[in-house]
């Protein structure tokens, strides 16, 4: 008795934490459902919008309360690896019945800071070297670049490179692919303040987590009022560009854009080529994610959202062809 007085005396001294609050991870037993949703809900046969054939869609659940929030994918075949903005994992399998099959969760083992907070595993981009399944993500908040081994089991090599050091805190590496070539290719989410609403770009030869890596800037215009938040190489070489607005009067909107390849230039500015808008009453929300693949002669592009964790926005995936 006389120790439980004395730690409930310590306890009513002790003032309760106020510091930032842990970063929630994902549970070891991965729980999460598939539910269809159609294109637009006014017309349940709707597939075509803009240059892309809807091919199917699923909004995303799970009972955890770090599900969601995912900002970038990887998709190798029925293999799906979605990543949140929290540095949380989920893959699964899934066919063309839309079922969610071996779903797995994890967490990044390693990245900026402690992991304690949020804003240490800030993850908002993420690509995926096909031979040898190396995965690179580029974490928003400390304008850092990392390489893990595939599938995530560890951490290899990370860079902060100089020419990020200055891109803002909730405005930097939203979108990063690694091109067959090897090289790779990093933009910011924040104006780069020319004052013409471009996107500060990087092109690094190389692995841009390898000391003194050859590259060289350039910028992205997105369409007026937009922000990139993911990047894809197409099959053909273009680059397929996911853009993202948010407003109060029509919530969150994208535009899908193509980039020609020969338009990342040294100190030059790109400019995509609209190819589909989403928009009500087109199904539409927060896209962050996008990935490219093929299926026979079609190209494939998959699209997530980021859920932000709350209960008025949903975690869809969607697949669509590319008939441009």
């Amino acid at each position: 008795m006389r120790i439980l007085l004395s730690i409930l005396l310590i306890l009513s001294f002790v003032p309760s934490w106020s510091g930032d609050q842990r970063l929630g991870l994902l549970p070891a037993k991965a729980e999460m459902t598939a539910h269809r949703v159609l294109l637009d809900w006014r017309d349940p046969g709707r597939t075509k919008l803009g240059g892309l054939t809807f091919l199917g869609g699923v909004h995303l659940t799970g009972p955890a309360s770090a599900f969601g929030g995912f900002s970038t994918m990887s998709v190798e075949g029925e293999r799906f690896t979605l990543l949140s903005d929290g540095g949380n994992i989920v893959s699964f399998r899934m066919g063309a019945d839309w079922q969610v099959r071996e779903p797995r969760f994890a967490n990044l083992p390693d990245g900026p800071g402690t992991g304690w907070r949020k804003s240490d595993r800030d993850s908002e981009s993420m690509s995926r070297d096909p031979i040898t399944g190396q995965l690179w993500v580029g974490f928003e908040f400390a304008n850092e670049i990392w390489r893990f081994s595939p599938d995530f089991i560890r951490a290899e090599a990370h860079a902060a490179p100089r020419a990020m050091a200055e891109w803002p805190e909730n405005g930097g590496a939203e979108s990063l692919v690694r091109l067959r070539d090897g090289s790779f290719i990093v933009l910011a989410e924040g104006e780069d303040g020319d004052g013409k609403g471009t996107r500060r770009g990087l092109w690094f030869a190389g692995d841009p987590t390898r000391p003194q890596q050859r590259g060289f800037a350039f910028s992205y215009r997105p369409p007026s009022g937009f922000k990139p938040t993911d990047i894809a190489e197409l099959p053909d070489g273009r680059l397929a560009v996911l853009n993202r607005k948010a407003s109060l009067r029509e919530g969150f909107t994208a535009v899908l854009t193509i980039v020609d390849r020969g338009a990342v230039k040294p100190g030059r500015t790109a400019a995509g080529r609209e190819v589909a808008r989403f928009a009500a009453p087109v199904v539409h929300d927060n896209f962050e994610a996008l990935a490219a693949t093929q299926e026979g002669g079609a190209t494939i592009l998959w699209i997530a959202s980021d859920d932000n964790q709350l209960f008025f926005q949903r975690s869809l995936l969607l697949k669509f062809r590319l008939d441009v």
